[in-house]
């Protein structure tokens, strides 16, 4: 402590600082004001508010392959979506507010990124799913398994964003889901016996 570390420096270190924001240090007067209504009134991941990213994580890479930042900007990419494109900087800028288990802002580039990466390991498991189901690694039953657990995790993850789902709903995505996938299994397997004839 140096004899200019009293409470004179400290006192004239506030007065000098009077009624300038510092950096890292929440303006406790009308901070309100700069976030976006929209911002504001954003409710998803209300659920998991006050959980630690780390536990969001763990969740999340043991169902899924996406990390609790690639599911969050997936998310609010989806939401914050105009016609023009998806508001990066709003998104990063935000980021805290929008997503309890998330602490820290991003820049647009760095909200990009996971967005890509996001957009990278859905297509990646898509045809590593469509893989298993075409080459008739499954049977029919241990297909409909895959589907089910797969939905299941979808519908919990939609729940946790505070999506409602009902049942109607539930019902329709899954028949779409398996009819697809019943046409996969129909089209592969006609495209093996033309191969084999």
């Amino acid at each position: 402590m140096t004899e200019d570390d009293g409470p004179d420096a400290d006192g004239a270190s506030a007065q000098a600082n009077e009624g300038k924001s510092m950096p890292g240090v929440p303006d406790p007067a009308g901070g309100d004001e700069e976030v976006p209504e929209d911002v504001r009134k954003y409710a998803r991941f209300q659920k998991v508010d006050g959980a630690q990213y780390d536990r969001v994580n763990e969740f999340l890479r043991d169902r899924t392959y996406v990390t609790a930042r690639e599911w969050a900007i997936a998310r609010l990419c989806a939401d914050f979506r105009t016609e023009t494109g998806v508001e990066m900087t709003k998104i990063g800028e935000n980021l805290p507010e929008l997503v309890p288990f998330m602490t820290d802002t991003y820049s647009p580039q760095a909200v990009n990124q996971a967005r890509a990466s996001f957009e990278e390991k859905v297509r990646t498991a898509g045809a590593t799913f469509l893989y298993g189901a075409m080459c008739d690694f499954f049977t029919a039953e241990e297909l409909d398994d895959v589907m089910y657990e797969a939905t299941e995790v979808a519908k919990f993850l939609l729940e946790v964003e505070g999506v409602d789902l009902s049942v109607e709903a539930e019902l329709e995505a899954e028949e779409r889901i398996s009819s697809v996938m019943r046409e996969v299994r129909e089209a592969s397997k006609e495209l093996r016996e033309q191969e084999e004839s």
